[in-house]
């Protein structure tokens, strides 16, 4: 087991992914029609041996999240060496920027000073990607480094990962400095939200940060420290995504429609662990037409799909085209109806004849259990 506990950072309160985190948070959100975004980094955690982990929860209705998550299972946690926890914080009712990962971190730091790990390891709630935590922590032993950074270098920063920090490093990837991405430059370093050090310069730095700002945030109080630290980066390799906005869900669903993106995120020696159903399988009848889509199980698809995202128990009727879409969790799609380019959020239901197409470049969201 390795010798470190795992805290998943929620999103911070100037990312906003509009329609579907008036649901839920972002870590919530349901990907690939059968996952959580939350699977990802819990399941890399658990992966890598590190059974301690904190899962921080801001009040944004965190109800689907808990149930989601429950006692840690599903992900394979040792439910008697291991715990996954959920964390609150006291937020503030006056202003979203006084709640910020330190003020979560500050609020719950006895539980800190009380755990037996000797390293933290900080990885993001809103981020999809697969990491071997265990092998990032030996590297950040054997280099002698204070604190470590997971970066992903971009050629598309300019249109994509607003909101994102990036990192500036020197020939030796030594941290020079960290700003958020202002969309100026293509060829970017993406800060990955990931940081490996001690314990007990975790607990330092966040008593620094709340006498530092009473917003600051965690990358405010290593920015500020650098002088006095070996802060140093390790490049991530495979697939990247962060869900930053409502454009950045979307186009991280369909790209993984693209099998070489999709294996370089799954791979068998690596699972994913999500909650399983007792649903049948997916009935496809004579007059369906399914081309490139993921479809969960449950489904019932009697039109026209193509390269869309179909979530657990989702009926699309006879005559129904469906292309480039999101379609959540037992949503209805009726005869007749034509819808290109959406999300369709869960328990939606589009009835007969409905046309409903938004451009390619500016997707459209139906919101949960809305009748359209």
């Amino acid at each position: 087991m390795a010798n470190a506990i795992g805290i998943i950072a929620p999103a911070g309160h100037y990312m906003r992914v509009e329609g579907l985190q008036d649901f839920r948070p972002i870590s919530a959100f349901s990907f690939l029609g059968r996952y959580r975004i939350v699977d990802f980094p819990v399941s890399n955690l658990s992966n890598s041996d590190i059974e301690r982990v904190q899962l921080y929860v801001n009040n944004e209705n965190p109800r689907s999240l808990a149930e989601h998550v429950g006692n840690g299972r599903i992900y394979n946690i040792n439910s008697k060496r291991g715990l996954l926890q959920l964390m609150f914080s006291h937020e503030s009712t006056l202003s979203d920027i006084y709640n910020t990962d330190v003020k979560a971190y500050f609020d719950n730091l006895p539980s800190f000073e009380r755990c037996h790990e000797k390293y933290v390891i900080i990885t993001p709630g809103y981020m999809v990607f697969k990491q071997d935590y265990d092998k990032l922590l030996n590297e950040h032993i054997s280099s002698g480094a204070d604190i470590t950074l997971l970066y992903h270098k971009v050629n598309n920063a300019d249109t994509s990962y607003r909101n994102c920090y990036t990192l500036e490093l020197n020939r030796q990837k030594g941290f020079k400095s960290m700003r958020i991405n202002t969309g100026t430059i293509a060829d970017r370093n993406i800060f990955m939200d990931t940081y490996v050090m001690h314990k007990d310069l975790f607990i330092e730095l966040i008593k620094k940060a709340r006498k530092l700002s009473a917003i600051s945030r965690l990358t405010n109080v290593i920015h500020a420290e650098a002088e006095n630290l070996d802060i140093r980066g390790i490049q991530h390799k495979g697939y990247f995504a962060a869900i930053t906005d409502f454009r950045a869900f979307y186009e991280a669903n369909m790209e993984l429609l693209n099998l070489d993106k999709a294996e370089s995120l799954f791979s068998n020696d690596w699972p994913i662990y999500t909650h399983t159903t007792d649903s049948c399988p997916v009935q496809y009848t004579a007059s369906a037409s399914v081309k490139k889509t993921m479809v969960a199980n449950g489904c019932v698809i009697e039109g026209n799909v193509e390269n869309s995202v179909i979530g657990r128990g989702v009926e699309i009727k006879k005559g129904a085209i469906v292309r480039n879409c999101i379609i959540m969790g037992h949503s209805t799609i009726e005869e007749g109806v034509r819808i290109e380019n959406m999300v369709v959020d869960k328990w939606a239901k589009i009835t007969e004849k409905q046309n409903l197409i938004c451009p390619e470049n500016q997707p459209g969201y139906i919101r949960r259990m809305d009748i359209i």
